[in-house]
């Protein structure tokens, strides 16, 4: 007979789903349908192995050895280009992964944020020992990554929003040339011909400086260098270009300010983002310049910024759609269904930063 001292210090064993299935009186398979809810059982059966696991303690299966029997993890990649407190900053990124995450989690499946910094190979190999079904490119990144050879040869599906730029990634994108045509096509139309352009990062390294129309050529980063394009193909000034060295409204403000100390200012400047957008308003306002009467100011994204005075004129992009969507697909692909690229609409809102530039 064990003593006591013996059981207290005995571990506990957990019960399990035949010992429920025992303690009720019913087959094992009987009592997993009474939990899958996956099968016919009748109520009085269904209440007596309730009140079994309840007296045992029994929760129910393990989630893990579930989907360890099923082939599957229950859990999606999630690859972030840079620190994740950037894109917790980026209103736009917040409402991309709000999306994203409300389609998984309605689908009983987790996600696994994982910053990749730019060029960390390291970083970027760590993601092939994770146990993931998919994986998502959720905010642009660059054109290539070392990620996808690997992910491919295991078979994992994997969605994008615009690169990394490979086959085996479908992309739900938006046409970021024609967006930043017709942002241009509005400056134009009221008068405007000095225009400058501050752009988002355009390769892993970049700073915050002047840049040239064969630089833009050779951004790595698929967004930046479709938005500059169009840009210069709507008549934007090749030489009242800079680049901001990330996307938040401190390296907005520095990059326009390169573009507004110009003996020849510009009358207007497009920017890449929302929040460059607002830092080259504020780098006016620094010096003096207001906005729209001195400088016309159009930004990209159209997310919210209640603690902004104005209304951007900026093109609109449904973020937390895009990422309902990377959802949806990748839900699709892992039921093994063909997925493939999609492009989302955009359009052009007019606010309160623009107007005819002023008299000379």
């Amino acid at each position: 007979m064990t003593s006591s001292r013996q059981g207290e210090d005995a571990p506990t064993r957990r019960a399990t789903l035949r010992d429920v299935a025992e303690e009720a009186g019913v087959s094992t398979s009987t009592a997993s349908l009474v939990f899958s809810g996956k099968g016919p059982v009748a109520a009085e059966t269904a209440e007596r192995v309730r009140a079994a696991a309840a007296g045992l303690g029994y929760a129910g299966p393990n989630p893990l050895a579930s989907s360890l029997r099923q082939g599957r993890s229950g859990v999606v990649g999630v690859s972030v280009e840079g620190p994740l407190r950037y894109a917790f900053s980026d209103p736009y990124a917040v409402a991309v992964l709000d999306g994203l995450a409300d389609v998984l989690g309605g689908a009983g499946l987790g996600m696994l944020l994982l910053a990749q910094a730019p060029g960390d190979e390291a970083a970027a190999a760590a993601w092939t020992q994770h146990a993931v079904d998919a994986l998502v490119f959720a905010l642009c990144g660059p054109t290539d990554s070392p990620i996808v050879e690997a992910m491919a040869a295991r078979g994992i599906p994997m969605i994008g929003t615009g690169a990394p730029l490979h086959p085996r990634v479908a992309q739900v994108t938006i046409d970021e040339h024609a967006a930043s045509e017709e942002l241009m096509a509005h400056l134009t139309g009221l008068g405007h011909t000095r225009i400058g352009h501050v752009t988002m990062p355009l390769s892993p390294t970049g700073t915050t400086g002047l840049r040239g129309p064969d630089e833009v050529e050779a951004a790595v980063y698929p967004d930046a260098w479709a938005r500059a394009r169009g840009f210069l193909a709507g008549g934007g000034d090749p030489g009242l270009i800079a680049e901001a060295a990330w996307t938040s409204v401190e390296d907005g403000s520095a990059a326009a300010g390169l573009l507004l100390d110009r003996p020849q200012r510009p009358t207007a400047i497009v920017a890449q983002s929302d929040l460059l957008a607002v830092g080259a308003v504020r780098a006016a306002e620094d010096r003096g310049l207001r906005v729209p009467q001195d400088l016309s100011v159009t930004g990209f994204d159209g997310v919210a910024l209640p603690w902004f005075a104005q209304t951007l004129t900026t093109v609109v992009q449904p973020a937390a759609d895009k990422g309902r969507r990377l959802g949806q697909l990748v839900c699709a692909a892992m039921d093994g269904q063909a997925v493939a690229d999609e492009v989302m609409p955009t359009r052009l809102r007019v606010g309160s930063t623009t107007a005819p530039p002023p008299t000379p």
